[in-house]
Formats: C-alpha cells, structure tokens, sequence
C-alpha cells in the first residue's frame, strides 16, 4: 500500500498473502475487460436503439380513413382532406384581403351550413353566426387595433339542454403574406369541420354546448380571438378552450400548454386523446416567451379567463409562414391524428361534470409527459415535488450504502472509500461542465466566424458537431481516473461503479435544485435516476453488486428506458427548435440553444451508459473516434457546401423586405427626407451573408441601428411589434429610382380642441390600407394625458405604437390625443407622429419585380410596397 493509502485508511497494514490477493484480483477484473473492437459495437447499439425504436415511433401516425368508413361515426380524414384541398386553392388569406374575407368566409360557410343540413334534429340544436367585430387591446409592446375582423362561431348544443358552460373549440383560417396555410392553420380548420361533422351526424349525445370557433385574424396577431372573447353573446359561456395551431406541416399534435391549474383537462387527454405527445418541459419552455411564437390560448386565458389546451402541429417547420406551406406538405395520417384526438377531447369534456364548475377542480398544475407516444404519465405538482426529492434522497441513501459495501469487500475503511468518492463526484461534476461546455464553445467558435445554423438543412451534423463533444466531455474526466487510479484494494469494477455513482449524485444534486427553483421539468432528471436506484437496488439485494462487471448487467438493460425516453424527448425540441433558429433574429446565436440541447440530451440519455466503454479495453480508441468523427464533421460543416444552411423549397432562408418610400415633413409642412429604397428584417443569424454569394446587388446595405438613436422609430415603416423589436438588426438598401406607393396616404388633423387646464385635444384621420402602424412622441415638454386608446398603454413607451388593420369594414382609422403642456402654449410643435403604411399583396413596381427577380432560390422573399410619412403637429 502506497503512502496515500495508509494516510486515507485507518485499517491495518495487509500481510503479504492479502496483498498478493488483492493484486491477483485486480489483475483477473482487467483480464475480464472485452476486446476493445466490443466497444465500438456497444455505442453502436444505443445508435441502432434510437434508429430502430426513437425515430419510427416519432414519426408514427395513424392511416387516415377514407370516406368509405363513414358509416362508422368515426373521423374521416380524408374528407377533411379534400375540403383542405380546395381552401389552400383560394391562395394567401392575409385579413382585409379579398381571399381572407370574402372567399374563404364563403368556402367555409358553405361548408358549415351543408353539415347544418344533415344535423341530426332529434339530438342537436346548432347555431351558426358571421361575427364581424372591432376593438382594441394591448398587445406586448403595441396597442393591436382591429375593425370588421370576422369569426365564424357554430354553437352544437344537445337538445333540450340547461347547461350554461361550453366548451370553445378554436383555431384560425387567416395567414401569412404568401402563405397558402395549408398547415398553419388550414388543417386544423378542415379536422374542426370534420369533428363538428361526425358528431351532429351520429347518435351521440354531450351535456354540454361546443362552441366552434373559426377565427379570422390570428396572424394580424391574435386579433379575431379578442374580439370573439370580449365580445360574442356566447364567450362570456365558454368555460374551456381546445386551440389548434400549427408551426409546421405534419405529423403528431403536441400538447405544449394546459389549465392553468387544471390537473383534470391532463387526465382528460390521457384517457381519450388516442396519440399522445405532451411534456410539461414543452409547456414550460414555450412559456419562457424565448420562442418566436404565439397563439390565441393566451388571449382566451388572459382575457376571457378559460382554461383548456393548446395543440399544434410541428413538424417540417421549414415551410411554415412562407410559400411553401402547401397542400402536398400535408399527409392523411396527420389530419387523421388531429381528428381522432380532437374528437375524443370534445365528446369527453363536453360530457364532464368537471366542465359544471371549472373553479372546483382547479387544484394546481400538472406534470406531464408521454412516453414515445405508447404510455402517458400524469400526477400533480404537489405530488411531483415529494417524488423529485425522494428518487434523489433515496438515489444518494443507496449510493451510501453501495460504498460502504464496496469498503467491506475491499477490506478498506468505509472513510477509505468515500475519499475517493468525493473525488469521483469533483470529477463527474467537471464531465458534466465539459459534457455542457464543449458543444456550446464549437458553437460559439461557428458563430465567431460567420458559421452559424450550418445544420439548418443537413441536422446530421448535430452528431459531430455537438454530441460527439459532448460524449468527450462526458468520458473523459473519468477515463482518466480510472487510467491513473492505484488503489490496491478497491476493485477497478468497484472503481467504475463509483463513477457512474458519481453522475448520478450529480443528477440528484440538480434534481433537487430545480425542484426548489419550482420547475415541473425536474421530472426528467427523476425518470432517469429511478432506472438507476432500481438496478442498484437490485445489485445490493444481490451479489451481483460484489461481482466484478456482474453489476452492469442489470444496468444496461434498465438503461434502455431512460435513453429511450430522453432520446426521444430532446430529438421532439430539435425537431421543433431547428426551423425556429430560421426565424429567430440575428440579435442570438441560435447554435447556442441548438448545442445546449444536443448536450443536455446526450448527458441525460447517455451519461450512465457512456462511462461503460472503460468495461473494455483501450477505451481511448473509442475516445479518439468521437474526436475523429467531431474532426471530420467540423471541416464538412464549415469547408463544404453540406455546411450551407439553405435549400431551395425545402429548408429556405426567410426574407421578409419592403419596397419604401419615405417622406419626412417639418411642423410647417416642408418636405425634409424624401427617398426610397428597400428595409430587409432579415430572420436569421446569417443576415445579409448569404445574398452576398447570389448576383443580387446589396452594395450599400447598411443597419439602421444609428438612425434608431437619433429618429423616432428609427424613420422607417416597421410593420409590428416584432419589426420594432428588431429595429436595431433591420438592414437599408437605398434605391436611387423613387418608389411611388400604389396609392398616397396621409394623415390628417381633423381638429385641435383646447380643453382647458392646459391640455390640447387633437384629432387624427387616415385612409390607409388595411394594414397600418402610427408611431407617436410627444416632445420634451409634452406629455400624454389622455386619449381614445386604451389608457393604460399611456407612458409605458418612449414611442407610442399604434397597429392597426381592417377585415370587411374599411372605413378610415380614427383616433385623438390629449397633449398636456405646462405653459399652455400651443402654437408651437407638440409632437411628431409617423404613419407606416404597407400595401400587402402588392407585388411593387418594375423595378422592384426585376430586384424580386434576382433574389437567390434558396431564399423566401416576402414582400410588399410601403410608405412612411412622419408629421410634426
């Protein structure tokens, strides 16, 4: 025994005979190492496990049933199909377009009253109503202006009923500029319809009314589903809401928000949605606000005060919101899947007694999680809580106990063990750190260099670019432990037990913490310790703990389970997440979420598996092959076209722009600015880059950031709320041809009305299109003390932004303004207003086509005239 030994140990000094046992144990444990080529075969395993069993059950939908089986009462996809058809024919539904109002409003009451017609009388009473509706609201840092945006409302009601609590089904038929919404949301309407067919035409009654909503402004944002909810003679009835909503074009619907506070809607689901996907973590990171996403459940929940579920579609988020969202996008299976969860939610809740009295049930949130769309597992937060902290306080009990049983069987003091324990546990700490840290610095080294989404059309990249780092960073702290460790008594297979006890007091230590930071997603790092306690229990029961490698049997094979199940959760976000990263702003590196993912999914799918390639010998081979394949992948990734983000139609880089005219007037009415030229929001970390290598001519773009600090809202026409919050990444072509509007718009001074106590009333008009911003600033010595917007948005902005649009009435926005002055002097300019206005669908002039024209195929242009006039009043 070395000097380190006899200061660690208390026990006495081992006689000769011992100690030649002890080395003669040693040296028979790495006798029973497998060859080292087994390693290579048992990494391959795990991949072979997630090929074969992860990917067919992720990608599994039901075969969609045809109109043949309609006498079975069931969902028939493929009539919702073919209605789907025939409403992505009508083209891009942008609100106050002809397409959006008029034709398909026609489309779909067509629809609606042919399944009026053949509503069984006996059972059903249904009512249907064109809601035209105006308001206003705020919305993040804007007030949302809307006027004549329309709902079609269908009311099914059990006949003879008394109940006053419906259930609200929802979902949206407007879209993007450019958008057929074949998937976003033109599938989820069709299943409504189809569900809304089956269950009036079959002998099946429900206690409860369900309301249907098929709204007609969600993309303006989220504007019909207010007015619906503020104002409709039946919202004030509606108690639970269902919301379908797409980010991509097919495949499973994924339950990413629930209640609030409503365990009872999770169990719901659990019993009668017959394909599961759902996970609190979902739910928890959408919740965030980090996502580039919204949807109406928010409006319902904030204003009308329901509670219910938010569902959406989410795979093959390439085309979503861009010219692609096609029809052809869209598989049976996947309306099917839709329609046979829809249809069980509606008939069960529509029959619950919970549905009576809402505000009884709500008993806390819910923990949630399906397991490879097989099994789904529910419990309430309070009972998530106890589980959390009992699976790491018993995971740490028995890690405790397996070393004091290592100590015994070593002949070593309990202490003599623990030692090295601790310093395992520093070790495991540090693999997990680099486990962390090395995919996020590959992807910070990428991002350094202009790199960035270069798995944005090629995602098996992910494997060399993140998870073999992350592997490396995860192995070899305790490769290299186990490598230089001398301990004579302690067994190397003890040695590797305590490693893999090591990540998993890791895995307790953070379970703990995320239980007490109240995160409900601290279940994942609970799931997978209890197929760790399980098999170490087992192996202490038994002598297969005492063993040799016996104890890795047991483990293995519960390792399935786990890696499984992480596998599968973490590759559902890189799915979602991968076509967001197209959309997510040049302000992040979105390598950073991608990496940080792959790596959180590789420590938890593999952290107790990887450690085992130490079973066989020279490890370092297989160590020196992750590092091979992260090499070689690194160099294809940034020295090959593989690398190239984009692909044309299928993985597109989006390219929203405006053809703008700009026209600056003085307090006296003289003409200041007056020039043209083209504002590119570009979506992604790439920016301008990419159109550098095409022959369109960007020489002269520049950032408006610096025009931002000096000019209200920068002195451009930006469209919304995202517009505005980007400005400072917004990019200006200037045109030296002048760019005239389709048409001129102003706005005018009707009146200046002096109201006494200082304040000055003035009101505005303006016939503009139907999409429309006005920005407002008072002067320095101006403030706002009252106007006919919403009044609590006063002062929350430095720059007021009003957004405004119209559906079917197109009558001229209104609106008035109360100026406080202190010296009441009102001859002098109060404030400055700009109005932003866009012409969409309007393809620009002959030069702005031919510009179109060039634009590369791998990008999505979209597009439109605009005009900016800032007034000084």
């Amino acid at each position: 025994m070395g000097d380190k030994d006899k200061l660690i140990s208390d026990e006495p000094i081992e006689d000769d005979v011992s100690l030649a046992s002890s080395k003669k144990i040693r040296n028979q444990e790495k006798d029973l190492r497998g060859p080292w080529y087994l390693a290579t075969g048992f990494l391959l395993f795990w991949a072979l496990l997630f090929s074969a069993v992860v990917l067919p059950l992720f990608y599994s939908i039901p075969t969609g049933l045809t109109i043949e089986d309609a006498s079975k009462g069931v969902f028939i996809a493929e009539r919702a199909q073919n209605n789907l058809y025939k409403l992505a024919e009508i083209g891009t539904k942008v609100v106050g377009s002809d397409n959006n109002e008029n034709k398909t409003v026609d489309y779909l009451m067509g629809l609606v009253n042919e399944i009026q017609e053949n509503c069984l009388d006996d059972y059903f009473d249904m009512e249907v109503d064109l809601q035209e509706v105006s308001g206003s609201y705020i919305h993040w840092t804007m007030v949302n202006m809307y006027q004549g945006v329309q709902n079609i409302v269908i009311k099914l009601s059990p006949k003879n009923t008394t109940s006053t609590t419906y259930l609200l089904v929802n979902s949206h038929f407007d879209s993007k500029p450019t958008s057929p919404s074949a998937g976003d949301a033109g599938q989820m309407v069709v299943a409504i319809l189809e569900v809304l067919r089956v269950m009036c035409s079959t002998k099946q009654t429900i206690r409860h009314p369900v309301v249907f909503l098929l709204n007609g402004a969600e993309e303006n944002p989220l504007q019909a589903s207010h007015g619906f909810i503020t104002q409709h003679k039946w919202a004030k009835n509606c108690k639970v809401v269902l919301n379908l909503d797409a980010a991509g074009n097919g495949g499973s619907d994924i339950v990413f928000q629930t209640g609030p506070n409503s365990p009872w809607l999770v169990e719901k689901y659990k019993n009668n949605a017959p394909h599961y996907l759902a996970t609190t973590m979902a739910e928890e990171i959408f919740q965030t606000g980090i996502l580039p996403s919204d949807t109406d459940f928010g409006i319902f929940v904030k204003y009308g005060n329901l509670i219910g579920l938010d569902m959406a579609k989410f795979i093959n988020g390439f085309a979503y919101h861009t010219k692609y969202d096609q029809f052809s996008n869209i598989p049976r299976g996947s309306i099917q899947n839709t329609g046979d969860n829809l249809l069980g939610l509606v008939r069960s809740i529509a029959n619950s007694t919970e549905l009576d009295n809402t505000a009884a049930y709500a008993t806390g949130h819910a923990i949630f999680f399906d397991v490879l769309g097989l099994y789904f597992i529910s419990y309430t937060e309070s009972n998530g809580v106890i589980l959390n902290y009992s699976v790491a306080g018993l995971a740490l009990v028995l890690i405790f106990l397996s070393i004091w049983r290592t100590a015994s069987i070593s002949r070593v003091s309990t202490g003599h063990v623990l030692c090295w324990f601790i310093l395992i546990l520093v070790l495991q700490i540090i693999a997990f750190v680099l486990g962390l840290g090395l995919p996020i610095v590959v992807a910070y080294v990428f991002d350094k260099y202009g790199l960035s989404i270069t798995y944005f059309s090629t995602p098996v990249l992910l494997i060399g670019l993140y998870i073999c780092p992350s592997l490396l960073g995860l192995s070899l702290p305790s490769f290299i432990y186990l490598k230089l460790q001398r301990s004579e008594k302690v067994g190397f297979a003890q040695h590797l037990q305590l490693v893999l006890h090591g990540h998993a007091a890791v895995l307790a230590i953070l379970d703990i913490g995320l239980t007490v930071y109240g995160l409900r997603s601290a279940y994942v790092p609970t799931w997978t310790l209890i197929f760790y306690v399980i098999p170490l229990a087992i192996n202490l029961l038994t002598t297969l703990h005492d063993r040799g490698f016996s104890w890795t049997g047991v483990l293995k094979i519960f390792q399935v389970v786990p890696f499984l199940y992480n596998s599968y959760l973490i590759y559902c976000f890189v799915v979602t997440l991968i076509p967001m990263m197209g959309r997510f702003g040049r302000a992040t590196n979105p390598d950073l979420i991608i990496s940080a993912l792959c790596a959180l999914g590789t420590i938890l799918a593999l952290g107790f598996v990887i450690p085992l390639i130490n079973m066989f010998r020279r490890p370092s081979l297989i160590l020196l092959t992750l590092l091979a394949i992260s090499a070689v992948t690194i160099y294809t990734a940034s020295s090959t076209q593989i690398g190239f983000p984009y692909r044309p139609k299928t993985n597109v880089q989006r390219l929203p722009y405006l053809h703008v005219r700009r026209i600056f007037y003085e307090y006296d009415g003289t003409v200041v600015k007056n020039d043209s030229g083209y504002l590119f929001n570009f979506q992604d970390r790439r920016g301008p880059a990419p159109l550098k290598l095409s022959k369109l001519n960007t020489t002269g773009l520049v950032s408006i950031a610096e025009d931002c600090d000096t000019v209200m809202m920068c002195g451009f026409p930006l469209y919304d709320h995202r517009w505005v919050k980007n400005r400072l990444q917004i990019m200006w072509l200037p045109r030296e041809e002048e760019i005239i509007p389709p048409y001129e718009t102003e706005l005018e001074l009707v009146s200046k009305i002096e109201l006494g106590n200082n304040i000055m009333r003035m009101n505005f008009k303006s016939v503009t299109t139907d999409h429309a911003s006005v920005f407002i600033q008072p002067l320095e010595d101006v403030t706002i003390s009252d106007w006919s917007l919403p009044k609590s948005y006063i002062g929350q902005q430095s720059t007021s932004h009003l957004y405004f649009s119209y559906g079917k009435n197109n009558s001229a926005l209104t609106f008035s303004i109360d100026f406080y002055k202190l010296d009441g002097d009102f001859n002098v300019p109060l404030c400055q207003i700009g109005l932003s206005v866009h012409f969409i669908g309007n393809k620009g002039d002959a030069i702005s086509q031919e510009f179109a024209q060039k634009i590369p195929s791998f990008a999505a242009p979209v597009d439109w005239p605009a005009s900016y006039q800032r007034y000084i009043f």
